[in-house]
């Protein structure tokens, strides 16, 4: 029997067989990169999330955790439009950089930051989000040997989670952040040491989709965010609320209701603390900005049959789209949504099993799902490539060849 996949996002469309990328076939769009396989992110669709997010919150900034995809033509183009991008290394930082946007609207997060990354975000002007009492101690000897005044501010690791979030970063026992009660004896500390305090980073989770739970944690994290600035007795001057926002890869999965989201949190805003009356305030998405603009194609190499089913064998597979081979943190595999890109136009008549080129059985696109009658040389399209694709994918496991990016289709 074969197993659902999830739904293709609805701004992809086709042109006779072909399926169409930022309004380019997939075949000529191969043809211009050179080979599969290839990732082609529609610049186009991460500029109308980006609208669309300023739409539903038009007090609040958005930052761009560069995780999701740090490709240097996208992320060029995301922080042109954003107020900020978040980083969790060195390395990131420097992208962020390059990209062009000021080190002051750039903060660092991440725990095991060594003692040269702290050097380096703090000579560059970066703030960094200090995961504990001894990141903030180092960070602050480094500064006074720099003579430099350092932008520190504190991630909270907080006391609730957002319920049925696919990752959960805050509540209980965490690598991540400060536990909230030790908060304000560190913020103390960090203002005497006389540091610019930049704030609070508060993540609780990340791929939700029901947006009463993101409802619940946004008022949660703005009444610990009052809580704690009361305590220390001053104003942070940005609160952070994290992201969480998620795209539905999974069959049965709907899409987050984003704005019903943005109207209970500009209602909450509005009764915030006194404490917080003159606070900035930023929510940092990845997935949510760029996760559906992404497309991996990769291209049918063998057919073949085995006891009775139907594998199609690709020239890419799990070292470029972890995420979709169900390695990255599924529980149960699922199937990402898949097609035949250069059979866009006919029915789907047989079940297979799609499977990349690693001598691994983890290598596996999609497990018997219903396509067209596919042979050697048809393209295969993975959709939801945009976030946590090749960025978080083991490119160089086996000495495969390295997938191509390209970007296509901005607006404007």
């Amino acid at each position: 029997m074969s197993k659902p996949m999830g739904a293709i996002p609805v701004e992809f469309a086709a042109d006779g067989p072909m399926l169409t990328v930022g309004g380019r076939t997939v075949d000529a769009l191969i043809a211009e990169a050179g080979d599969t396989p290839l990732f082609v992110y529609d610049l186009g669709m991460v500029d109308r999330r980006i609208a669309r997010f300023r739409a539903a919150f038009p007090s609040t900034q958005l930052h761009y955790a560069i995780k999701a995809n740090s490709y240097g033509s996208l992320l060029a183009h995301v922080a042109k439009q954003v107020d900020g991008l978040d980083i969790a290394s060195a390395g990131e930082m420097d992208l962020a950089l390059a990209a062009g946007m000021p080190a002051a609207d750039i903060s660092f997060a991440g725990p095991g930051k060594r003692d040269s990354d702290l050097e380096r975000a703090i000579a560059a002007g970066v703030t960094l989000n200090c995961e504990s009492e001894g990141e903030a101690a180092r960070a602050l000897a480094i500064a006074r040997r720099l003579g430099v005044r350092p932008r520190l501010a504190v991630r909270v690791n907080p006391d609730f989670e957002i319920k049925g979030s696919g990752m959960r970063m805050g509540g209980g026992a965490k690598p991540f952040g400060v536990d909230a009660e030790r908060v304000p004896a560190l913020v103390r500390a960090i203002l005497a040491a006389g540091a610019e305090w930049r704030g609070f980073h508060i993540f609780a989770g990340s791929q939700a989709l029901n947006p009463e739970a993101l409802i619940e944690a946004q008022q949660a994290t703005l009444d610990l965010a009052g809580d704690l600035a009361d305590s220390i007795g001053a104003t942070p001057s940005l609160v952070n609320l994290g992201g969480g926002f998620g795209i539905p890869y999974f069959g049965g999965e709907t899409p987050l209701d984003v704005e019903a989201v943005g109207g209970a949190l500009r209602n909450a805003l509005e009764r915030r603390h006194p404490r917080l009356a003159d606070t900035v305030f930023a929510i940092e998405l990845g997935r949510w900005l760029v996760g559906e603009a992404g497309v991996y194609l990769t291209r049918i190499v063998d057919r073949k049959q085995s006891h009775g089913k139907t594998f199609l064998v690709t020239d890419g597979g799990m070292h470029h789209q972890l995420a979709a081979s169900g390695n990255f943190g599924q529980l149960v595999r699922r199937n990402y949504p898949v097609a035949i890109a250069s059979r866009m136009d006919e029915p789907a008549t047989e079940e297979v099993s799609i499977v990349g080129c690693l001598c691994t059985p983890l290598d596996r696109l999609a497990d018997d799902v219903m396509t067209p009658a596919a042979d050697v040389g048809d393209i295969v399209a993975v959709f939801m490539a945009g976030a946590y694709g090749l960025s978080a994918s083991p490119q160089a496991f086996l000495g495969q060849q390295p997938a191509l990016e390209m970007a296509v289709g901005a607006s404007g």
